[in-house]
């Protein structure tokens, strides 16, 4: 049974008192609630016990909202790394903004959190329905991006000599420990200012969040080079076609790259540890057996196995050594000592998956996620982020989002539908 402590209460600025000026739409009442899980015992204990089970708040329009809109400035900024459909959240914003509440002033401040940092001289963007027009037909974002910390005060700073009423964060778990930041220090001058999140990680590790934008169309672009990858494999004796992929602490993209190939025999993860002799004992007898194998590496897998770098990036992440490399040299050598004969190509897609254009299921799923964080917005809610889970968009904390990350789990159905498709062994050590 699941602990029942977790905390989904959301912050807000204080009492709604304006109407909504949004016609002919059906609005969320706030006791709307997405359970987090459906487990009867769970449910059942709760009831017994005169609590709410935990559940998340339901996304969408309130008819009471917080902000006069004739009188509220607006800033969004996306931090971290690229990523398939951010122009469409921001364009998704700016339209929600202007046409659903009538707010005409949104400025985009550029290259993430160091755009709010006047040391910089990085001039705001003002964004209008025409200027994003067309931009979701684009990959990257209109606005730039950056990672790495800045100075909280100095970011406050300039939303309050701004007058920005609501800001707008994209981004991943650096960028979502920063706005919680920023929401903090705005909470200690007692300031009116939201701050509301869009959940941004290519490789679908938020915690609490079902899934996050871009996600979807990294996996669809993974099949061409899997496919290029077995196509190279089985058109040599004893060939293997090696690809890596994303995915730092957690192996979604690698996993259901995996699945939607069923050409990968061996899908390697940060979840799950193997060694690198009982891997190429594996991949020998494939071949021997087969005499062809793919291989899917996410860029976390086997850490372990690799002299660490001791080394960060600018966000604070421990720089990985390359699982894609290590793979490809100790394959080999291994082989080449055993007298086995081999061919050998290694494929790595990774930036040209992160930054093309969103796909159709991605573009309407950022639609949706922009207008959400415009309406949670609008209403007065801060700290939070906009999240999905069991098919609803939904109100999540941002101290709940950053308290774990969310990652595969061995037992769980993924992982065994991962093991079935790909027939490698289910414990590689």
């Amino acid at each position: 049974m699941q602990p029942t402590h977790l905390d989904f209460a959301i912050d807000h600025l204080g009492p709604r008192e304006r109407i909504s000026p949004i016609n002919n739409i059906d609005f969320v009442d706030d006791r709307e609630r997405v359970l987090y899980h459906t487990d009867p015992a769970l449910v059942e204990d709760c009831r017994r016990r005169n609590e709410i089970p935990p559940s998340f708040e339901v996304a969408g329009p309130r008819r009471q909202i917080f902000f006069d809109p004739a009188d509220l400035h607006c800033g969004i900024v996306s931090c971290g790394g690229l990523c398939p459909g951010i122009n469409d959240v921001i364009r998704a914003m700016v339209l929600s903004l202007f046409y659903h509440y009538g707010v005409t002033s949104i400025c985009g401040f550029r290259y993430g959190f160091e755009g709010l940092n006047p040391a910089f001289g990085h001039s705001p963007l003002e964004l209008s329905p025409e200027l994003v027009n067309d931009i979701h037909q684009k990959g990257g974002t209109i606005l730039g991006t950056s990672r790495g910390p800045q100075d909280i005060s100095v970011l406050v700073d300039t939303l309050e000599r701004r007058g920005i009423g609501i800001l707008f964060t994209i981004g991943g778990d650096g960028t979502l420990r920063g706005s919680r930041a920023i929401a903090a220090e705005i909470k200690r001058r007692g300031l009116q200012i939201a701050v509301v999140g869009v959940p941004k990680t290519i490789d679908n590790d938020i915690a609490f969040v079902d899934q996050s934008f871009g996600f979807a169309t990294a996996v669809t672009e993974t099949r061409t080079a899997v496919y290029a990858a077995h196509m190279e494999a089985v058109g040599a004796r004893n060939g293997i076609g090696l690809v890596k992929l994303m995915g730092r602490q957690s192996g979604f993209i690698a996993a259901y790259a995996t699945l939607a190939s069923s050409d990968v025999n061996f899908c390697l993860v940060p979840e799950i540890r193997f060694t690198t002799a009982a891997f190429l004992e594996a991949l020998r007898e494939r071949l021997v057996s087969k005499r062809h194998a793919v291989i899917v590496a996410a860029e976390g897998a086997g850490q372990d196995l690799m002299e660490a770098t001791g080394q960060r990036d600018a966000s604070g992440n421990i720089r990985l050594g390359d699982i894609g490399t290590f793979l490809r040299q100790a394959i080999q050598e291994h082989f080449s000592s055993i007298g086995l004969e081999y061919t050998l190509k290694y494929i790595d897609p990774s930036y040209t998956i992160r930054s093309v254009r969103s796909n159709a299921y991605d573009s309407v799923f950022c639609l949706l996620l922009g207008h959400n964080a415009v309406h949670a917005g609008m209403a007065g809610y801060t700290n939070m982020l906009v999240g999905y889970w069991k098919n609803q968009f939904t109100h999540v904390p941002i101290s709940l989002a950053v308290s774990r990350r969310k990652k595969i789990e061995p037992g769980d159905r993924l992982w065994n539908n991962v093991l079935a498709a790909t027939g490698q062994p289910a414990a590689m050590y």
